[in-house]
């Protein structure tokens, strides 16, 4: 195993991306690296397995987060699970001078009445969902994690935590989740034993992100599989099973057995991007949608409503359907808004050619 294939690094000359060499030609003095670590300050890049440097980025990333006209995006920045090229000696005069582009990306729309997109982790592999068996258990928020999973080309294994509960509830959680259509395990996310479930998805290069609550799990999973207590880990309240933000940012990590993980900040609020596509994510409901009486049914009180019709019968689960809805309207809000940008953004580059076209003529600029 090289250096960087140890931070998931999977790449020889001969296969990679084109758009990666071209940078890489356009920077012959660079040499690959891997964001680590995201914080308001600045990056942390890693070359080389547990040897993590601060990178000073370049000044439009760091002024990314503002809305101040002409300045980038922030989902353009880079982001944990990044790759970067960067120049110089560590540790005091690293700097990243370019983002090679992603092959996956977990997005969710940021907080704020402004539409943005915030980037949760890049080049992921797997997505574990955690969520404990306690209080924090919630198939709807679990749809709506994979809804925003989906359609970005990585996989989902959903993680039950604080599996000792008494084996009815196990068993009905996981009946609950089984309509998903994806990978579901209980476990016990401080037993390293019952960790070893997840192997399959642990192999040497993979990089996995865990999303979830703050009181799933994460840490606590993170820290079993790592082998060793590096993430801070906390009590959630008895009597709602809340936990506190023990996670303050999101950091990647390397595991012996090669792959790579990212833990995240428990995240309450879940956005969509308005890229999601909500028929993947509820292929049944669209389904039964296919028989209905009326092509635009809302399935609410229309009659012939194929989907009503499996709620009365016991085939699909009301609250399934009501957060479909939910999540639906929602994507498509989201995705006008995301279209009004874009609107925006395509007007103000005509009118800047016209401007400097104007200027051109009046100073006979050439």
């Amino acid at each position: 195993m090289t250096p960087l294939s140890a931070i998931g690094w999977h790449w020889t000359p001969a296969t990679l991306p084109p758009a990666w060499a071209a940078l890489g030609a356009a920077h012959p003095q660079a040499r690959p690296a891997r964001v680590v670590e995201q914080h308001r300050s600045g990056y942390r890049v890693s070359e080389v397995i547990d040897v993590v440097h601060p990178a000073e980025s370049l000044p439009e990333w760091q002024r990314a987060g503002s809305y101040r006209k002409g300045e980038i995006n922030p989902e353009a920045r880079p982001a944990v699970g990044d790759w970067v090229l960067v120049e110089g000696s560590a540790p005091k005069s690293l700097r990243i001078v370019a983002l090679l582009p992603r092959f996956s990306a977990i997005k969710r729309g940021a907080a704020g009445e402004h539409y943005r997109q915030q980037v949760i982790a890049a080049n992921i592999d797997t997505v574990f969902v955690v969520c404990g068996l306690d209080g924090d258990f919630n198939p709807r928020r679990i749809e709506r994690y994979l809804l925003l999973v989906g359609g970005s080309g990585v996989q989902p294994v959903i993680v039950l935590t604080k599996s000792d509960k008494p084996e009815a509830e196990v068993e009905a959680a996981l009946a609950a989740l089984r309509t998903l259509d994806v990978p579901v395990l209980a476990l016990n996310a401080k037993d390293p034993a019952s960790a070893s479930a997840l192997a399959p998805w642990l192999a040497a290069g993979q990089s996995i992100v865990l999303v979830g609550s703050s009181g799933a799990g994460k840490s606590t999973l993170t820290n079993t599989l790592l082998g060793n207590e590096k993430m801070k880990t906390g009590a959630v309240r008895e009597r709602d099973a809340r936990g506190r933000h023990t996670t303050t940012h999101r950091a990647l990590m390397a595991l012996a057995s090669g792959a790579c993980l990212i833990d995240t900040p428990g995240m309450r609020e879940l956005k969509p991007t308005g890229e999601e596509d909500v028929a993947e994510s509820f292929a049944d409901i669209e389904a039964l949608a296919q028989q209905c009486r009326f092509r635009d049914c809302k399935h609410t009180n229309e009659p012939g409503c194929a989907v009503r019709v499996a709620i009365a019968s016991g085939v699909l689960e009301a609250g399934r359907v009501d957060n479909f809805l939910k999540l639906d309207a929602e994507v498509t809000g989201a995705a006008n808004q995301l279209a009004t940008r874009l609107a925006q953004k395509a007007q103000a580059r005509v009118q800047g050619k016209a401007l400097h076209k104007r200027l051109d003529a009046k100073y006979d600029r050439h």
